[in-house]
């Protein structure tokens, strides 16, 4: 979702307003989505829920050519593809919602949103780390408490492509380092078994030694921070950010980045797509074969430098 600013709905009437509580309340507690990507959705649905009001009487009263003009004034905003996609793909989840739980009866039920796509836009590859970059951004020092504990939380994402909300939702009884696996909990509150490489869990018992210099003696997160707390999403982008410029990487380092790292990395080594779905938690196949591209290009760039069909002829041929 795109970072919107929250719009003021105080002056809509119930009509509008609670069928986008209900829906947030499903989100909320049925998907068990972030507060953050709950606040989005609500956010989205509240702006275009001002503009709708202004044209009709409810949620039920819009549409299609209602969802156009809405559209063509974002456009006129000069709004991104991207973010006009997400606000239509808003609205159009809201209305399935209404569907599915009967709010909407369906002698009357309709999805104006349903055939309205957004302009198309295309989808920037995934950026991550190449094998010698990730092996110099973990080259760290091993004598300071916070540096042990950052390395051992970077060396868990990239060996086993964690998201960072289950780097910082992971418990002290999901780690079974005798067996070299963790038990993540992703989105939806959907659990998964995950193994952990050598590396990583060397990292892991070298911060656990000294954790309880940081955790209270009842805290169960893996990862605190010197606040004796479970450590947070901010800081530890925080942290990774500023690892990368001490370390000397050229491309900003941030937590999805070692996420992509890890999987691109698989990838390029397995060949296995359905492998590498399992091990990042993705539902659908589809979400996962954004890597087949990265993993192409990288195939791209071995066959132009080894083929000798491929190489480029001389000038003096």
């Amino acid at each position: 979702m795109s970072d919107v600013t929250t719009p003021d709905i105080d002056e809509l009437s119930d009509a509008w307003r609670t069928p986008i509580q209900l829906f947030a309340d499903y989100l909320r507690y049925e998907k068990q989505y972030s507060a953050h990507t709950v606040n989005q959705y609500t956010s989205q649905l509240g702006f275009a829920a001002l503009y709708f009001s202004k044209l009709c009487e409810d949620w039920f009263a819009v549409q299609g050519e209602h969802i156009r003009r809405y559209s063509m004034q974002m456009r006129s905003k000069q709004l991104s593809g991207r973010t006009i996609s997400l606000k239509l793909s808003c609205i159009r989840s809201l209305y399935k919602f209404l569907k599915a739980k009967n709010i909407a009866s369906q002698a009357h039920y309709h999805n104006p949103a349903e055939a309205i796509k957004g302009p198309k836009f295309s989808k920037p590859l995934p950026k991550n780390l190449d094998v010698d970059q990730m092996a110099k951004l973990l080259e760290l020092p091993d004598d300071e408490p916070l540096a042990i504990r950052d390395k051992a939380m970077m060396e868990l994402m990239y060996s086993s492509g964690l998201r960072i909300s289950e780097l910082v939702g992971a418990n002290i009884q999901d780690i079974n380092p005798t067996e070299g696996e963790i038990l993540v909990r992703g989105k939806g509150n959907k659990e998964r078994l995950l193994p952990v490489g050598s590396k990583a869990l060397s990292a892991l018992k070298a911060w656990l030694k000294i954790r309880p210099q940081f955790a209270h003696p009842d805290e169960i997160a893996v990862f605190v921070s010197s606040q004796k707390k479970r450590i947070s999403v901010r800081q530890v982008r925080l942290r990774m950010q500023e690892w990368g410029i001490k370390q000397g990487i050229s491309s900003q380092v941030h937590p999805h980045k070692l996420r992509h790292s890890f999987a691109s990395h698989i990838l390029e080594s397995s060949g296995d797509l359905r492998a590498v779905q399992e091990l990042l938690g993705h539902s659908s196949l589809s979400a996962t074969q954004v890597y087949t591209h990265l993993d192409f290009q990288h195939l791209a760039k071995v066959y132009d430098n080894t083929h000798p069909r491929a190489k480029k002829r001389s000038t003096s041929e």
